[in-house]
């Protein structure tokens, strides 16, 4: 990576635009995501709902040069189990194709984990596709261990 200083910041309606830009971008986020201007309004639904809710914070890197490069959405959680701990969940991470293997990720990671400590939480968790090897083996490189089969249930809406 050319630009090392990176920032880390809670996104902006105005970062709206980059954040679904880089979620369609891959294989399977072209799939999943209409990255067309101007974008359908779900988006911008989603983002208040995220961005009203203390328990959520989407979160972007930048640089002073290229702007966003990378988002991923933190929820903390309460839980009854582990005597009532918090846990953090990452989800959505992405970085800009062209600073992936980089460092970006795993400062964003590092950052992200840092965080929920400051929230108090006492477990951090994610899910990734099981097509996704690359990324699997960079969680796995972080510390995280797959300890649970996770499931999921498509919903039509």
């Amino acid at each position: 990576m050319t630009d090392t200083q990176l920032t880390f910041r809670r996104a902006t309606r105005a970062d709206l635009d980059a954040i679904v830009a880089l979620l369609a971008d891959d294989k399977l986020g072209a799939q999943r995501e209409r990255n067309v201007s101007p974008l359908p309004q779900a988006y911008a639904d989603a983002f208040a709902a995220i961005d009203e809710d203390r328990n959520n914070e989407l979160v972007v890197a930048e640089t002073a040069a290229r702007g966003v490069i990378g988002v991923l959405q933190l929820t903390f959680m309460p839980s009854l189990t582990y005597q009532g701990a918090w846990r953090a969940q990452i989800e959505g991470v992405r970085i800009a194709a062209e600073f992936r293997a980089g460092g970006v990720g795993k400062q964003m990671l590092q950052w992200a984990i840092a965080r929920a400590r400051e929230r108090g939480c006492r477990m951090v968790q994610l899910t990734s596709d099981k097509a996704r090897a690359q990324a699997i083996r960079f969680y796995e490189g972080l510390g995280f261990v797959a300890t649970h089969e996770g499931l999921k249930l498509q919903l039509e809406g």
